[in-house]
């Protein structure tokens, strides 16, 4: 299986990733390094290099790997940044961070999600990450100013909490929209009060729930 594993992995950054546009070899290396099936469940690790979301309980996904690969891109990551995740999910995408950056604080609402998350973490000795379960949509005061900020769930709006959080010259990536389809959005925080922003096309990703995103019962 580990061999047949290796080939899907492979197969998916050529095909999946560096055939549709993702140049970042930084990032194209780490995704052919970091282990995706070890971020799913048992049943699903055959279907783990497929480009596709999979579920992994609580209702979330692990999202599919060309949207990983361009949101990861978009960062523009050269390896001394502090970056703030928003929805840790199966913590493959803190994971895949965790290789291209300083440091990673990820933050996680459903706790058995985020509990499975660091086991894998310990398992895979990535000790520059840290996480926390909590309310992602109004970020993480106590460890801001962040160089990056990645969001992957959708929000209704960009938060403010999270651009209040990011240091000048950062840049946050976010899917905002409705609860179906939303807009990927790239921000440059240029100065204290001056923000340029411009979309990277559309996407679909689970709600962002909080105190800044939706709430539970709200209709998208």
């Amino acid at each position: 299986m580990s061999e047949h594993l290796e080939e899907a992995r492979r197969e998916m950054v050529e095909r999946h990733l560096r055939a549709r546009g993702i140049h970042d070899e930084r990032v194209l290396e780490a995704m052919g390094r970091l282990e995706r099936h070890q971020f799913v469940d048992g049943p699903m690790m055959n279907r783990a290099y497929e480009d596709r979301a999979l579920p992994i309980g609580q209702g979330q996904t692990i999202s599919q790997p060309w949207i990983v690969a361009l949101m990861t891109e978009a960062l523009q990551l050269v390896g001394d940044e502090r970056v703030l995740e928003v929805g840790t999910g199966s913590g493959y995408q803190a994971a895949l961070l965790s290789l291209l950056c300083t440091k990673v604080y990820t933050i996680e609402r459903h706790s058995e999600l985020l509990i499975r998350a660091r086991r894998i973490f310990e398992t895979l000795e990535l000790d520059n990450i840290i996480s926390r379960r909590g309310d992602g949509s109004i970020g993480w005061p106590a460890e801001a100013p962040f160089d990056r900020i990645i969001v992957t769930a959708g929000a209704p709006q960009v938060p403010e909490a999270l651009v209040r959080q990011l240091a000048i010259g950062g840049r946050l990536v976010l899917p905002v929209g409705d609860r179906r389809e939303q807009e990927l959005k790239i921000i440059d925080r240029l100065s204290e009060s001056a923000f340029r922003g411009r979309s990277a096309g559309s996407c679909a990703f689970v709600p962002l729930l909080g105190k800044e995103g939706w709430s539970p019962n709200q209709p998208g």
